[in-house]
């Protein structure tokens, strides 16, 4: 373009950018931006890259993304990460990868705690339920337990400012809910987020009568190594009360197989530990992209199940001919004598 028409002159555009005073670049431009543009921003100059490292800015697109951050265990957390929130950031707003985390990038190295900073909102913007949670993970009955993180307790329940009025409940969280859980690790001064975002699945539980939606990434698994695939599922349970008051009744995490097995403790801490550190990140896919992954890990899930039950009738039918077989030699051997 003409450089006349622009009114630039031959200026480019980090010439430009340098004569603005560095306080209002700061005080009215950084602060009317969301995360994702602040970064777009800082690649443009070198200016613009120191302008945007302070903390304080960052933790307030942070604390807006996810308040449940804003709870002193996590604030503390952050502060040793490398470049504090921004470091944070750059670590959690880009959701995990799904399918990315390779088998062998499992991590041999336990840390001795997580933190779960978990935020669900309705309608996006709408923060329905915030929690910090922390996980003691080197124990002895939790490396050798069952994997599963529980933010509410067997009977707690938290109403919402949801209401639902003869709708189809169902459709309606589907529709209209989004979750971030993002695990943290003082330890290893890294973070990620664990959720799909959107809801993979959301179904009836037929004992509870409670309405089940589900989010879940998938990690690990090359192509022809499908038992290293593993699922990271967030469940979140919902009940329908007297005056249309929709509470939350669960929400847990656990990671399974491809067989549907829970992972122990330690065989988790694996799993994410390598993921935290080498998952690759991604922006905020598209909700059809999201279910698809997940659908294909459920069809090859049954696939999986299906022939190891074929396995295990052409294991059993060989059994019973070779028992039957013995038997009838059995018997002649005692006709004959």
């Amino acid at each position: 373009m003409n450089s006349c028409l622009t009114g630039t002159s031959d200026y480019s555009a980090a010439e430009l950018i340098s004569t603005v005073h560095p306080d209002i670049i700061k005080t009215h431009i950084f602060t009317r931006l969301d995360g994702a543009s602040l970064l777009s921003a800082a690649c443009a100059s070198s200016k613009l890259y120191s302008l945007s490292n302070e903390d304080n800015l960052w933790r307030e697109i942070c604390t807006a993304a996810w308040p449940s951050i804003s709870d002193p265990r996590v604030t503390r957390a952050i502060s040793t990460f490398p470049v504090g929130h921004r470091s944070f950031f750059s670590d959690s707003f880009p959701i995990l990868d799904q399918h990315s985390s390779n088998p062998r990038l499992r991590s041999s190295t336990i840390t001795p705690e997580l933190i779960s900073a978990v935020d669900i909102y309705y309608q996006g913007k709408l923060v329905i339920f915030s929690k910090v949670q922390e996980t003691e993970t080197a124990t002895g009955w939790f490396l050798s337990s069952p994997f599963r993180v529980d933010l509410l307790e067997q009977e707690e329940s938290v109403p919402t400012r949801i209401r639902h009025q003869g709708q189809n409940l169902a459709r309606h969280l589907e529709e209209n809910l989004t979750l971030s859980w993002i695990l943290v690790d003082p330890t290893r001064n890294r973070a990620m987020n664990v959720s799909s975002r959107r809801p993979v699945s959301v179904q009836r539980n037929w004992f509870t009568g409670d309405t089940e939606v589900m989010f879940a990434t998938i990690m690990g698994g090359d192509e022809g190594r499908e038992p290293e695939i593993v699922e990271c599922k967030v469940v979140v349970a919902w009940s329908g009360k007297e005056g249309g008051v929709v509470e939350v009744r669960e929400v847990s995490m656990v990671v399974e197989d491809i067989e549907g097995r829970r992972l122990s403790g330690k065989e988790s801490m694996e799993v994410l530990g390598g993921a935290m550190e080498g998952g690759k990140r991604k922006k905020e896919g598209k909700e059809e992209e999201e279910k698809q992954i997940y659908k294909g890990f459920v069809s090859r899930k049954r696939s999986h199940r299906e022939k190891n039950k074929k396995k295990e009738e052409a294991t059993d039918l060989a059994c019973m001919v070779l028992g039957v077989t013995i038997f009838i030699a059995f018997l002649f051997f005692v006709l004959l004598r």
